[in-house]
């Protein structure tokens, strides 16, 4: 794939991951007083504190979306010199997007909801436009640059780790600021579900599985792993720990649609197989995806 198809796919998961987080914002969240952390939970915050100054001119000219871009400002001069030119312009593109469809999304008719479901559906709807957006390589500026940052220093975390925590931090600042524990624990319900549906996008629909399989017949299932499902084999060499006897344990990588193949191939070879299943994702290598240095 041309660098410059992959520049327009990057856009285009980013205009419709901003468009559904800010839909997941306006029609569940803000009616219920509840925000999934970040800069926008901030924005949140720091406009309730405007309100106390009773000044609704004010509030009139100051929104979300305006206080979202006043905070994410100086973040993006550390995303030029950290991170490179292509995050700084896609998040500076994710972050325009997001203050846009916030204020123009803010009009829609907003659905009656309790404040659970509001937490619930907004987590989800706003998590997939987060990981939409994540996956793109692009961010959507302010805290986002932050937790790409800690990702890089610790890529072994999950994407979804960094995002509850720090969103936790803001949860629990907004239940002081609107006075009610109630809204602080329906923020970290919303938080908690954006975070696994974030890990969700990001990761599990790349998901692939490893299988570790002790056999009599590695030679006849490793040449049908790969006649038929295209997929390599690495050959180990392990003893019983009963009969101390020399056998062999075929290592394979493949595809989740394929994990059905793979059984009935090892069963149909041997039906006293030994399989060991387990779950690998950004399995890098020949038919797989390719290392990027940015990858998440």
């Amino acid at each position: 794939m041309n660098t410059k198809r992959m520049l327009w796919i990057s856009v285009g998961k980013t205009v419709l991951g901003t468009a559904l987080f800010a839909l997941g914002l306006d029609l569940f969240l803000l009616p219920n007083d509840l925000n999934t952390g970040g800069v926008s939970g901030i924005a949140m915050v720091v406009r309730q504190m405007l309100s106390w100054l009773g000044n609704q001119t004010v509030l009139d000219l100051i929104s979300i979306g305006v206080i979202t871009v006043a905070i994410n400002l100086p973040l993006f001069a550390l995303a030029g010199m950290k991170i490179g030119k292509r995050f700084f312009w896609g998040s500076l593109l994710g972050m325009t997007l997001l203050s846009v469809f916030i204020d123009v999304f803010s009009g829609i008719p907003i659905p009656d909801t309790e404040p659970l479901v509001g937490a619930l559906y907004g987590g989800v709807v706003c998590g997939l436009g987060g990981g939409l957006v994540f996956s793109s390589g692009f961010s959507t500026g302010g805290s986002d640059i932050v937790i790409r940052l800690l990702k890089k220093k610790w890529p072994f975390v999950p994407l979804g780790i960094f995002t509850t925590a720090f969103d936790l931090m803001i949860a629990v600042i907004t239940g002081v600021v609107f006075g009610d524990v109630n809204n602080a624990l329906y923020c970290g319900v919303s938080i908690f579900v954006t975070g696994r549906v974030v890990d969700a996008v990001v990761y599990k629909f790349d998901y692939s599985k490893v299988a570790i399989i002790v056999t009599r017949f590695h030679e006849q299932i490793a040449y049908r792993l790969g006649a038929e499902l295209h997929r390599g084999s690495t050959f180990l060499h392990g003893e019983g720990s009963y009969s101390h006897k020399d056998t062999m344990v075929v290592l394979t990588a493949v595809k989740k649609h394929q994990l059905a193949e793979m059984k009935e191939i090892v069963t149909q070879e041997d039906p006293d197989a030994f399989i060991i299943v387990q779950e690998a994702h950004q399995v890098l290598g020949d038919g797989f995806a390719r290392y990027s240095k940015d990858a998440l």
